[in-house]
């Protein structure tokens, strides 16, 4: 497979990561539309939040728990999580990802 966030999650691609247990991995992004913008992913490849099930479901509520403990670290002011599910949705990486935005006022509505 052929999928750049699978690279990052085994160290075939450097990375600035923030933050990494067993089952996720979080890093900055690399084209930030805010002061903070990192990325945080499942080390397994799930293609988007549509492929949930009973069987990896473990892994979103890992990535929440993980989002928060990364968001007292660095997110003093509040912070958005974002995950764009398909093409039309603005998913460009087909590998479940969530985006924490913090550092500055985020707009309502976005996009």
């Amino acid at each position: 497979m052929d999928c750049i966030f699978c690279k990052i999650s085994k160290k075939e691609i450097k990375s600035e990561i923030i933050f990494e247990d067993d089952l996720t991995i979080c890093f900055k992004d690399l084209n930030p539309v805010a002061p903070i913008h990192f990325l945080i992913i499942p080390k397994i490849h799930i293609a988007s939040t549509s492929e949930i099930n009973e069987k990896n479901s473990d892994v979103l509520a890992r990535i929440f728990g993980n989002i928060s403990k990364i968001a007292l670290k660095f997110c003093h002011n509040g912070y958005r999580v974002v995950s764009n599910t398909g093409v039309n949705a603005g998913q460009s990486v087909m590998h479940m990802h969530f985006h924490i935005l913090a550092g500055r006022e985020l707009d309502w509505p976005p996009g």
